[in-house]
């Protein structure tokens, strides 16, 4: 069973969306130097459906064992550690889900 790795986000106030667009970049970058990722999709929301948060980051991974290595593996800390500098809320969900 394959498991998604779920992050809503809001970046504060004045970082600019070509910031915004950098730190999407750099998760998108991820894929194909962490072994335990299987593909990672992200963006902004083009509704205001989601109230204040306007950024997901959606990763797939093989199996929920797979979460604590993605989150530890040394490509993956700076990136979420640069991120979440420049994040002013943010929501996380874990979820398994059949192929």
């Amino acid at each position: 069973m394959a498991a998604l790795h779920i992050v809503w986000l809001r970046f504060k106030e004045g970082v600019t969306p070509e910031r915004m667009e950098q730190h999407m970049a750099a998760c998108r970058g991820l894929v194909g130097r962490i072994p335990a990722l299987v593909d990672l999709k992200c963006g902004a929301s083009y509704t205001n459906r989601a109230g204040r948060l306007t950024h997901c980051v959606v990763a797939t991974l093989p199996n929920r064992e797979a979460l604590q290595p993605y989150l530890d593996h040394p490509a993956h800390v700076p990136v979420a550690t640069a991120l979440k500098a420049d994040v002013a809320e943010l929501q996380v969900m874990d979820i398994d889900f059949s192929t």
